[in-house]
């Protein structure tokens, strides 16, 4: 028996990364994960990995009527929803006075709108049901800030502003919402980030205290502890998963 049997499991960005390792996870402790992404055949990937326990969905966290449709075809598909984990996410890195609107735009509606979307969504749902688990994944870079990510920053400290909000609005239902902060992550977005900077990247694994960038993996198993009834009684925390890099 796995600590996540009969729990239906919806992972926003689950295509790689973070989601990837996130669903695989869940799905190896007995959950059904309904896996989404922007891109599809990611996500499609993901699902294959999990067997029968995985189903992939295609979708744009930013665009609100799509989370609504795909929300309703879990749901038809997996019968209930019982855990949201908001993953999905995009950075673009450079100094704030270069930067392009149109790049803030797309930063903050897919890091906090396309949150506030699958919540919108979801948690009537959970409400309905008299129980459910939200998990958000916010960033270090919301907690502290970081160079070169201001917009970026902005919107992850929105998200942890947001969970603990939601929190107290809907513990009265049995629901908890809580935000994990991963701090510099080895993912294929990380990589893009650092593209073409050794300086950078040598920079923030000599920043922290364990020496070593996270793996999703070590993402994840915080994020599972926290979709798992383990964590019942847990609400508005925000735990930071970034081997000692903060230390708040």
């Amino acid at each position: 028996m796995g600590r996540m049997d009969d729990r239906t499991v919806l992972v926003t960005g689950a295509g790689r990364g973070i989601g990837r390792a996130t669903a695989l996870r869940l799905a190896g402790e007995g959950a059904r994960v309904a896996v989404t992404d922007l891109d599809g055949d990611t996500a499609a990937a993901t699902a294959a990995e999990l067997g029968g326990a995985g189903t992939a969905y295609a979708l744009d966290v930013a665009d609100p009527d799509a989370v609504r449709e795909t929300v309703e075809r879990v749901r038809g598909d997996l019968g209930r929803i019982d855990v949201l984990i908001n993953n999905a996410g995009w950075d673009k890195v450079g100094a704030f006075v270069d930067s392009d609107p149109a790049d803030w735009d797309r930063i903050v509606r897919i890091n906090l709108f396309g949150v506030l979307h699958t919540a919108h969504a979801v948690v009537p749902h959970l409400i309905a049901q008299g129980s459910g688990t939200v998990v958000n994944l916010a960033s270090e870079a919301g907690r502290v800030g970081s160079s070169g990510e201001a917009v970026y920053s902005a919107a992850k400290g929105g998200v942890i502003a947001f969970t603990k909000t939601l929190a107290r609005e809907v513990a009265r239902h049995g629901v908890n919402v809580n935000c994990v902060c991963p701090g510099p992550t080895d993912t294929a977005l990380f990589a893009d980030v650092v593209e073409g900077n050794d300086r950078l990247r040598d920079a923030l694994v000599k920043a922290i205290p364990f020496r070593r960038l996270a793996r999703p993996e070590d993402v994840a198993a915080t994020v599972a502890f926290l979709a798992s009834p383990d964590a019942d009684y847990l609400t508005g925390q925000t735990v930071s998963v970034s081997g000692g890099l903060s230390m708040l």
